[in-house]
């Protein structure tokens, strides 16, 4: 019943921030914990982390409220999100899916 009540909350809350948007400015200044694996320009400088340049808004903020409430586990994730507030999250999000990216399809 507790798992059930945090995810509830986790889903409320990833609800009301993805529908609030975040500050990509105040975003830029957060993410100085994030550049070391996903990179400034959110092109992943370690192989085991993602890309995360252009992704969804809001899945990043999904993603990372869930590393916070131990929903989905990482333990680099785990550390950096438990020091990010819901706004910073937000933010963070914000910044790195406003970074602009095209996509080539082969041939």
């Amino acid at each position: 019943m507790r798992g059930l009540i945090v995810s509830l909350a986790v889903l409320l809350a990833c609800s009301s921030l993805a529908e609030a948007g975040g500050d990509a400015a105040r975003g830029k200044k957060i993410m100085l914990k994030c550049q070391v694996c996903h990179g400034k320009d959110g092109i992943a400088k370690l192989p085991e982390a993602p890309n995360i340049a252009g992704q969804k808004e809001t899945y990043l903020v999904k993603a990372l409220m869930a590393f916070k409430a131990g929903e989905r586990k990482n333990e680099q994730m785990t550390v950096v999100t438990k020091s990010l507030s819901d706004e910073d999250i937000a933010n963070v999000a914000a910044y790195y899916s406003s970074i602009k990216i095209t996509v080539q399809i082969p041939p």
